[in-house]
């Protein structure tokens, strides 16, 4: 599924959908700093997580979009209808009140997600106005990180123990 594409829902899943949302310049992964970032893609990311979250039971919607409106709106969409986001704001995370806001209102589990840890980076990158609506933050772990949001998810639901 093209990570520009309209979100799918896998009704199958028995401990509902997740969804996985990346701000600006994810699309570009795999080519733009890879030093930073690592070589792996986007799509081999959403794949990874998807493979995860079907593991646990889970279903897994992906959008990707360098626009903030769409991002507010794909947030808006999963409110009351998917039981977590995983969300990788890119440089959202930075200045995004309305990202913020819109997470604000979402009854659920909410993982910021960064592949570098960008409290090793740049001071301006220290301040995440995401994090204080989000259940938790996964960061520095690179292409680990996707599955580890995922288990985090879990966790959260008490759907995976800790080990399992």
């Amino acid at each position: 599924m093209s990570t520009e594409a309209a979100m799918s829902t896998d009704a199958t899943a028995s401990r509902g959908v997740i969804a996985l949302l990346h701000g600006p310049n994810l699309n570009l992964l795999g080519d733009r700093e890879p030093e930073i970032y690592g070589t792996t893609t986007l799509a081999d990311h959403i794949a990874t997580a998807r493979e995860t979250a079907e593991r646990l039971g889970f279903s897994l919607e992906d959008q990707q979009s360098n626009q903030e409106g769409v991002l507010v709106d794909a947030i808006h969409a999963a409110r009351g209808r998917c039981v977590a986001i995983i969300i990788n704001p890119g440089a959202f995370t930075h200045y995004s009140w309305a990202i913020h806001d819109a997470l604000g209102a979402f009854d659920g589990v909410v993982v910021e997600l960064h592949l570098s840890n960008p409290n090793a980076r740049e001071p301006w990158r220290h301040t995440s106005v995401v994090a204080p609506v989000a259940t938790g933050t996964i960061a520095g772990f690179g292409a680990h990180g996707y599955p580890l949001a995922v288990y985090a998810v879990g966790r959260a639901l008490g759907a995976v123990t800790l080990g399992g």
